[in-house]
Parts: structure tokens; C-alpha cells; sequence
């Protein structure tokens, strides 16, 4: 059975359990992903272990393995940025297709305070699933890399 535990600057994880969940984004991103150092600055931002807004981390467990992962920053902004970004979501490689994804999106949604926004590739697959849970295409964006 599914479980799901919720992390945030009061209820942080432990040494072990914040590698955990960073090495099982990492490996479960696969192409859409970031650098290990980068999702650990992620998670940080979200316990608010940086100065920041903060934000929290859902991790989806099936027994004792790890089965899906999300990770929210608030941006401390409203209406013209919306206050969250979804910067992670990943479901286990092995377990893709369970409903894993639909529920922390789903959770996801009803624990987060105001709007959300996230960015996917337009060739990633689990778009249709954001689309199924409400999220639409607003711009497209664009960086400027210095």
C-alpha cells in the first residue's frame, strides 16, 4: 500500500533520507533531470536550510521503497508569478503507469498554497498528466544564460 510522507522547514529529513530522495530524483529524471548538486540546492531552498521562502517535499513509499518524489519552492510572489514551482516530480522507473504520478500531483495541488507553476520539456511524456490534473500552457519561456 501506498503511503506518502510530507517534509518542510518544521518536519525536515534526516542526513540519509535527503540523499535518498536526491539520488532517486536523479536516477529517475532521467533525461529532464539536474546535477545532483543542483536538486540537493533544490531541497535545501524548499527546508528552508537557505535563505528563502521555503517550500516541502512529498515522497510516495511502497513499503519501504521509494516509489515517487515532488518538490516544491515557494517563490514569495502572487498573482503575477504564481507562489509555488513544482521543480521536481518523478515515479520510480519500474513503477510508471500505477497512478503514482496522478496522486502526488493530486496531492501535490491540495497541500500547496496558491498557484503552481512547473516547467516540462514539450517531448516529456508525463505533460499529458499535468494536463489531466488541471495545469495548462501559459508562455513559453525563455532564459537568458550568463
Amino acid at each position: 500500500m501506498f503511503q506518502t510522507k510530507m517534509f518542510n522547514p518544521v518536519n525536515k529529513p534526516g542526513t540519509i533520507e535527503k540523499k535518498e530522495i536526491i539520488d532517486f530524483l536523479y536516477h529517475n529524471l532521467e533525461n529532464y533531470g539536474d546535477p545532483k548538486a543542483d536538486i540537493e540546492k533544490c531541497i535545501e531552498y524548499a527546508m528552508k536550510e537557505t535563505p528563502s521562502f521555503g517550500g516541502f517535499v512529498l515522497v510516495s513509499y511502497d513499503g519501504p521503497t521509494m516509489t515517487g518524489v515532488v518538490v516544491v519552492n515557494q517563490t514569495g510572489m502572487k498573482d503575477y508569478i504564481p507562489e509555488n514551482i513544482l521543480v521536481y516530480i518523478a515515479t520510480h522507473q519500474e513503477m510508471r503507469g500505477q497512478g503514482i504520478g496522478k496522486k502526488l500531483m493530486r496531492d501535490t495541488i491540495q497541500m500547496a498554497n496558491g498557484n503552481i507553476a512547473l516547467h516540462v520539456e514539450p517531448d516529456n511524456p508525463a505533460r499529458f498528466l499535468y494536463e489531466k490534473v488541471g495545469f495548462t500552457s501559459k508562455y513559453i519561456e525563455m532564459r537568458l544564460i550568463k
